[in-house]
């Protein structure tokens, strides 16, 4: 039990993220949670009556393929179900107690991840400011930020169907591009891919039609975190996406990690968000949050983000550091995106996906995609090897990362999040 608990894998006792992967013996979906190198079964620990004196529903939910039953089981129940793993796996259990938990303990290389969560919706939201002005600097140098984002939290209804999990090929998209000089379109393979560093919320409860989430009753409805790639197509999107904002240029793949840290294990890392310049608009009423919250509204979560190339891999060097962020960084927390989405009365269900958008940092190595760090494509960069990147190419294998560290805590990790670009599929 002393190895599961390694902390240097970033998963300590204190963090326990939840996972789906596939079973080895049944060939079925089974729940997971992460402790060191290891997983612990939840399906089996409910099966042979381990889960203690939890509620009925609780251990039937963690018999369940993916999260959703657990998420309905509200946050007490959440809560209720962390002390009793915690007992499950703590060192100092007595050598038969750990005979009973060892066999339900997987090395987690041998596992195949599945999604966690099954996502019914999901919004991505633009809530990182120095994402928006370096962008708006590239295409509207006069005005960087739109008069509305200092409002509201900009945000579009993504794809849920195309949510992919860690570790799948990424087929290069087709759609509409008008190059530069040309009055007409052309059809064809994007030039212009790139990722898109983020952080994404899943939703444990959600509301009735109608009925709006308060800023101050919305972070209770959070299950946990997990990272996010919502990889971009720039060129087919600079073409479509006005009037009505991104269409294929984002909805043909978004990857997920298989890992969910829930909000209790987060709770040490939070932290105050991006401290608004001096002569930005308060925001209103429903988007104030209480001093309260707004000490805690944000989390220390360090983001990077890593590039290995195929000839890279072939030589057997190690995969490159693009970039790296701060969650904290954000403009717009997790708690005033839901309370804007549902202001209008929008019912959000559980499972639902609630992305950070890009995140970006204020200084330079802090930029979350490849369209702010070549400055779309005209500065590229060299990489050790001597290959240079404008935009992904073929081959390249986006790996995102992200960890807390506070003194006097566990570093915990939110996992992987990698993604490989395959070739365009032929549609002649």
């Amino acid at each position: 039990m002393v190895s599961a608990n390694n902390p240097a894998s970033g998963f300590p006792l204190q963090s326990l993220p939840f996972c789906s992967f596939l079973s080895a013996q049944e060939g079925n979906a089974h729940l997971g949670v992460g402790i060191g190198s290891f997983l612990l079964d939840l399906h089996e620990l409910s099966r042979v009556g381990l889960l203690g004196l939890l509620e009925t529903e609780v251990q039937s939910a963690c018999a369940a393929p993916q999260l959703n039953s657990l998420m309905r089981c509200g946050p007490a129940a959440w809560s209720a179900l962390r002390p009793v793993l915690i007992d499950l796996l703590k060192d100092d259990a007595s050598p038969a107690h750990r005979s009973r938990i060892e066999p339900f303990l997987i090395p987690t290389k041998n596992v195949r991840f599945l999604k966690p969560v099954a996502v019914g919706n999901y919004t991505d939201f633009y809530a990182s400011i120095h994402h928006a002005t370096r962008v708006g600097q590239l295409f509207r140098p006069d005005q960087p930020l739109l008069p509305n984002y200092k409002w509201l939290p900009i945000g579009y209804h993504g794809r849920a169907s195309s949510l992919g999990i860690s570790g799948a090929g990424i087929p290069r998209p087709h759609g509409q591009i008008r190059l530069t000089g040309h009055e007409t379109p052309a059809f064809g393979p994007t030039k212009q891919l790139d990722y898109e560093l983020e952080v994404a919320a899943y939703i444990g409860t959600g509301n009735r039609p109608g009925q709006p989430i308060s800023i101050a009753k919305a972070a209770p409805h959070i299950f946990g975190l997990s990272l996010l790639n919502d990889w971009s197509a720039r060129d087919i999107q600079s073409w479509e996406y006005q009037p009505l904002g991104p269409f294929l240029g984002k909805s043909f793949a978004t990857t997920i990690s298989p890992w969910v840290v829930t909000m209790d294990a987060l709770d040490p890392y939070r932290v105050p968000l991006h401290t608004r310049d001096e002569g930005d608009p308060e925001p209103l009423p429903y988007l104030a949050e209480p001093a309260w919250m707004e000490r805690k509204s944000g989390f220390d979560i360090k983001l990077e983000v890593l590039l290995s190339t195929a000839r890279m891999r072939a030589s057997s060097q190690a995969p490159v550091r693009l970039s790296g962020g701060n969650l904290c960084d954000l403009y717009w927390s997790f708690g005033q995106m839901i309370a804007h989405q549902t202001s209008n009365g929008c019912n959000l269900i559980e499972g639902d996906l609630i992305a950070s958008g890009t995140v970006s940092g204020p200084h330079s190595g802090s930029e979350g995609c490849l369209l702010e760090i070549t400055r779309c494509g005209a500065s590229p960069i060299r990489l050790p090897n001597g290959e240079t990147r404008a935009f992904l190419e073929d081959g390249d294998e986006v790996i995102l990362n992200g960890f807390c560290e506070r003194e006097g805590f566990p570093r915990i990790s939110l996992g992987e999040c990698r993604g490989t670009v395959l070739p365009a599929h032929d549609v002649s």
